[in-house]
């Protein structure tokens, strides 16, 4: 690995609490050369010499390394199935539901989650916990305001219901949602998890980590899990024998915490 880079690693994770070792290199080292030379360094010592001086750079950093792209409903039929299958069978048990959008970007997916749980009756009596690494997307989700492609997959019924048309023709989450989630600043590969949730979302995030990153993740999502809590994966991130995580398959892209 490039010396240069090496060193940068290092001291990223002392100045922001970032390991960009738990990065896949070859994808991350892409995205920071790109940042770093539109930014007009010629190494990654002297981009970390002037982050240390300009949290402005600091900031660009952190939201240039975390993927953000987001929409609302994707994957639609995901969705439905975790609906359908899952949250109904939940709340017939208990409509007390613990939830985590972790790696939650602008807010779109605790926004779904929310959309659902209120048709199913059951947003009042639940919390929504909805986190990310870049403070600058969660500024974002929290005015709740979003362009057209970000709700091209909402179903019409749900358009209509908790979206409101702008005369910027962009949409306003319903003031209700917005209140239900609590959006937080949250480090997945560093920070406390929380226990005691009956479902996770984490999706299209693991995929730019190494393996040894996202066991450690699957691990530990086991372990803020109750038992039978169930964690969401995208659609490019089955998790291969779920057993030594302490997971079963309980449909494509559902586990169930054993």
């Amino acid at each position: 690995m490039d010396q240069d880079f090496v060193v940068f690693i290092e001291k990223v994770k002392s100045l922001a609490a970032v390991d960009l070792s738990m990065y896949k290199e070859a994808q991350m080292k892409r995205r920071l050369t790109a940042f770093r030379n539109k930014k007009g360094y010629s190494t990654f010592i002297g981009l970390y010499r002037a982050m240390t001086k300009d949290q402005k750079l600091l900031e660009e950093f952190i939201d240039r390394m975390t993927i953000n792209v987001s929409e609302f409903w994707r994957n639609c039929k995901r969705w439905e199935s975790l609906r359908d299958q899952f949250l109904k069978e939940m709340i017939a048990r208990s409509p007390h539901l613990k939830c985590w959008s972790a790696a939650c970007s602008t807010g779109e997916e605790p926004y779904t989650l929310a959309m659902i749980l209120h048709d199913l009756g059951a947003l009042r009596t639940s919390s929504i916990l909805a986190t990310d690494l870049d403070e600058k997307v969660l500024d974002a989700a929290k005015r709740g305001v979003y362009h057209e492609r970000s709700v091209r997959e909402v179903p019409e019924y749900y358009l209509q219901r908790y979206l409101k048309r702008l005369e910027t023709n962009e949409w306003e989450i319903a003031d209700e949602l917005r209140r239900a989630v609590k959006f937080k600043k949250h480090n997945l590969l560093a920070d406390r998890f929380e226990s005691g949730y009956d479902l996770i979302i984490c999706r299209n995030v693991t995929i730019y980590f190494t393996d040894e990153a996202k066991a450690m993740l699957y691990h530990r999502f086991a372990e803020a899990l109750k038992p039978g809590g169930i964690l969401f994966v995208g659609s490019t991130e089955q998790i291969f024998s779920p057993g030594q995580y302490g997971f079963e398959t309980a449909d494509t892209f559902f586990y169930r915490r054993v």
